[in-house]
């Protein structure tokens, strides 16, 4: 049970992370034919995966290491507050018209704006490689071919952002409690505090999020 709600989270988390990667999947290939798009996409999707997958397993090891894994979940509190606020960053993508120059940019795309999900997800899987492959198996291809629909789902169900930014807000506090370093510190002056400090985090990333958007409203 333990096991499967880990691959939820991890799927959770890379399709909530993904929006912006979606959007550019979407563009990278709007000007080829139709014969070809799709073709592109399966071919963009299968690399894309390929490259994920290694990146997150090199961030596994990485985050074994001392201080890093707190330091990850540090650099994850900003991604998380940053999920909740509605900005556009895909307004300077082009389309490609080429076949290999979409697939090429999907790839790239995925790779360089897949970094807060890479960290994320090595995060959320504890170290844990099989996690990593199963979470990336099921959601980069959903991201890749759904792509259309996410920022749709985003936009018809706002609770689903919140829920992801949630579970990324508790995935970086959990790296910073289970440090090796800072974990046997914090252990040593409460063992409440593994769960506390969580726990704060969601909520305050959750309260930035209300009142930022709160403030767009007036």
């Amino acid at each position: 049970m333990e096991f499967l709600s880990s691959v939820l989270s991890i799927v959770i988390l890379d399709l909530v992370l993904a929006g912006d990667n979606a959007v550019v999947i979407a563009l990278a290939a709007r000007n080829l034919p139709r014969e070809k798009k799709n073709k592109a996409i399966y071919l963009g999707t299968l690399g894309a995966i390929v490259i994920r997958t290694l990146m997150t397993l090199c961030a596994v090891w990485l985050l074994t290491i001392p201080y890093l894994q707190a330091l990850g979940g540090l650099v994850l509190i900003p991604v998380a507050c940053k999920l909740l606020k509605k900005e556009e960053h895909t307004e300077h993508v082009d389309s490609s018209t080429g076949f290999w120059g979409a697939i090429k940019t999907i790839i790239i795309a995925d790779a360089v704006m897949g970094i807060d999900n890479v960290l994320a997800i090595a995060g959320a899987a504890h170290g844990d490689f099989l996690l990593v492959v199963i979470g990336l198996l099921i959601s980069v291809p959903i991201v890749v071919w759904g792509s259309k629909w996410i920022g749709r789902w985003m936009e018809d169900y706002p609770i689903l952002v919140y829920v992801g930014a949630g579970i990324l807000a508790w995935t970086a506090g959990s790296m910073i409690v289970h440090d090796k370093i800072i974990g046997s510190y914090l252990n040593s002056v409460s063992h409440a505090l593994t769960f506390l400090i969580p726990i704060t985090i969601v909520g305050l990333v959750l309260i930035f999020g209300y009142l930022s958007g709160k403030g767009k409203k007036k």
